[in-house]
């Protein structure tokens, strides 16, 4: 451990001992420790109940109470803090149908996931490893705990899991938890849309979203796909240039899933994995926008997308562009954006309410004179000016376009 840990979690860890019970630092965040990362979460296991652990603390909540999970409030943080425990049978691959309280801090880490997130670490930062997670996080390997075919019958995410584990850690999955991958794929249909999306997004903003086609070609994502396309790697490597945040990757990663034929309707796949509805519509404009675009479209063609389709599918569409055909797209819509030039009427130097003082009636008529003012100086950047769009409005006023 090479950074002090935040005073509330030894708080949290003192207290605990101090009233006799075993306490540890558990999971992710013993793993984030020992590769000099910190962490975002901080998880404690320990012998203390889950009611124990509620009369300890003055301010908590009680996230899984039947689990043995109590949220410990520090000043500037929170604590995680989970009694020891051993699981039931999963009768639906998800939960377990009854959780037992232990006093035994290894077999607490024998019914983790993988052994790098199998460790525990004391205040001092002594660290219990019964299973070689140290080892493994050395030689960058994603193991499962004990045999992995139970592991993933128990629940079917961790195979998702490992696949996000080994994109955003850059490790590779050991062979005899890969095999089980394989063998146990197609427990992943049972799982919730939510679930899969969830951790399908981790994998997309991971810094190696190419490791989404192991999902594909493991057959995790079966149920969400037409057919089980091959070869997605070289254009799925192209996501890591695009930003981790937004919709671009998953717009993108759509359009490449629909050229292999993996889906047929981008929206319809998203709406199976439950995305929200604004996410739904950018990617899916987006990815049909940027499959359809035959070069990079001028400074006024990315005007006129941006007023007729918004920004975020226009994003969305210059991301799919680059992943499909090649760099220059999002650099030719960045200048675009940064110019200040108008691509939306409230971008005007005249509004509605100069338009209404100069006689036209408030409804259809105005909004297509600002229509065309705009369309004019999205081909016309130095006329938004509002001398000159007034003068242009009052001649559209006397000489009205006729009507087809």
């Amino acid at each position: 451990m090479t950074a002090p840990l935040p005073r509330y979690v030894r708080e949290v860890l003192q207290t605990l001992r101090d009233k006799g019970f075993e306490a540890f630092l558990v999971g992710g965040c013993v793993r984030d420790l020992l590769r000099n990362k910190r962490p975002h979460d901080w998880d404690v296991a320990t012998s203390a109940l889950p009611e124990q652990t509620l009369a300890l603390f003055p301010r908590t909540v009680p996230t899984g109470i039947r689990h043995g999970t109590v949220t410990v409030l520090g000043r500037t943080g929170q604590t995680e803090v989970t009694t020891f425990r051993r699981e039931g049978a999963y009768a639906d691959g998800r939960r377990p149908e009854e959780v037992i309280f232990l006093k035994n801090l290894e077999e607490d880490l024998g019914r983790r996931d993988f052994t790098i997130n199998a460790m525990a670490m004391d205040e001092t930062g002594r660290v219990t490893d019964p299973f070689g997670g140290r080892t493994d996080l050395r030689r960058g390997i994603i193991r499962c705990v004990g045999d992995p075919n139970e592991r993933f019958r128990e629940d079917a995410l961790r195979m998702l899991r490992a696949v996000r584990f080994s994109a955003q850690l850059g490790f590779e999955t050991e062979p005899e938890t890969r095999f089980a991958i394989l063998r146990c794929a197609s427990l992943a249909a049972g799982l919730s849309a939510e679930r899969v999306r969830d951790e399908l997004s981790r994998i997309l903003y991971s810094p190696r979203p190419e490791r989404a086609e192991d999902a594909v070609t493991y057959g995790l994502l079966d149920a969400h796909l037409v057919s089980r396309p091959k070869d997605l790697l070289k254009e799925l490597s192209r996501l890591a240039v695009l930003r981790k945040t937004g919709d671009e990757r998953w717009a993108a990663f759509c359009a490449v899933l629909a050229r292999h034929g993996a889906i047929s309707d981008p929206g319809a796949f998203l709406r199976g994995l439950r995305l929200e509805s604004g996410q739904i519509r950018a990617c899916a404009r987006g990815a049909f926008l940027g499959k359809e675009l035959e070069g990079i479209p001028d400074p006024p063609g990315w005007k006129l997308l941006l007023f007729r389709e918004g920004e975020a599918p226009v994003l969305c569409a210059a991301a799919t562009a680059e992943v499909l055909k090649g760099p220059g797209y999002r650099r030719a819509l960045r200048r675009v954006l940064r110019s200040g030039e108008a691509y939306r009427p409230e971008m005007l130097e005249i509004d509605g309410q100069a338009l209404m003082q100069l006689g036209y009636p408030e409804g259809k008529e105005l909004g297509e004179e600002l229509r065309r003012l705009l369309e004019h100086v999205i081909g016309h950047p130095e006329d938004n000016r509002r001398e000159f769009l007034i003068n242009m409005a009052e001649g559209d006023r006397r000489n009205p376009s006729p009507k087809p």
